[in-house]
């Protein structure tokens, strides 16, 4: 399985960036990612804290 570039905590501190009201084209021209890949992250990872990462 490929290892991904981004790091959980990393992937919630983007969707936090998304809640707050930043542009889904604005993310992700500024770090890279497809806007499929935000909106699978916002699926998986969607209301979750950095603190409840460490629980999974």
């Amino acid at each position: 399985m490929k290892k991904s570039r981004f790091t959980e905590t990393q992937i919630v501190s983007i969707l936090k960036q998304y809640d707050g009201g930043t542009s889904a084209a604005d993310l992700c021209r500024e770090h890279g990612i497809s806007t499929a890949t935000l909106y699978n992250w916002k699926a998986k990872y969607g209301g979750l804290e950095a603190s409840q990462l460490k629980r999974i």
